[in-house]
């Protein structure tokens, strides 16, 4: 069912406490008005919104392409994919590079903002199976006071939803491939 690798590092139980589990390091990130985590070891990059092509016809959670380097990145707005109502459009969004282990690539979030990134150490509570749609929230940490929802960066998608985004994935790259083709074409050309 995972699409990413599902990550056991955002757990760790402390030396000689067996019942009081911590977060691993966290990259907290806003979407509206709720602030999550993702486990940092999930996070390749963090990366300001740069422009992205985003062909017609997309499904609404997949915000476009990003070229990263000649590779074409799915770049996905949680938002969205959790059922979630998406914060305002503003030019200081960021990205959130994932690497997807034994799939087509890398995958990138679209957030409002990223928050902080927290070392070790939150109170962390492991979500009850079945909570969300595909285990998606794997606990919650407490942060400042506030409780935020820690997602598995594995269970993102569902496998169709893994599927449908590799062969999309596959087509922007193939159409990418054509133009930087042409471009080569052109700087040969006397």
């Amino acid at each position: 069912m995972a699409a990413l690798p599902a990550s056991e590092a955002c757990f760790e139980t402390p030396a000689g406490a067996s019942d009081e589990a911590t977060a691993g390091a966290l990259v907290l990130f806003a979407m509206g008005n709720v602030v999550c985590a993702l486990p940092r070891e999930a996070v390749r990059a963090l990366l300001p919104l740069p422009r992205l092509d985003a062909p017609p016809g997309l499904p609404a959670p997949l915000s476009g392409f990003l070229n990263l380097g000649g590779t074409a990145v799915p770049v996905l707005e949680p938002a969205r994919l959790l059922g979630l109502a998406p914060g305002e459009p503003h030019p200081y969004r960021h990205l959130i590079l994932l690497e997807r282990d034994g799939l087509a690539g890398p995958v990138a979030l679209l957030v409002d903002r990223v928050a902080d990134v927290v070392p070790p150490g939150l109170p962390l509570r492991p979500a009850e199976e079945g909570l969300s749609l595909g285990d998606v929230v794997a606990g919650a940490v407490e942060f400042e006071g506030r409780n935020l929802h820690l997602l598995d960066p594995g269970r993102l998608l569902l496998a169709q939803e893994a599927a449908i985004l590799d062969a999309l994935s596959r087509q922007a790259q193939e159409r990418l491939a054509r133009w930087e083709g042409a471009g080569e074409a052109l700087r040969e050309a006397p």
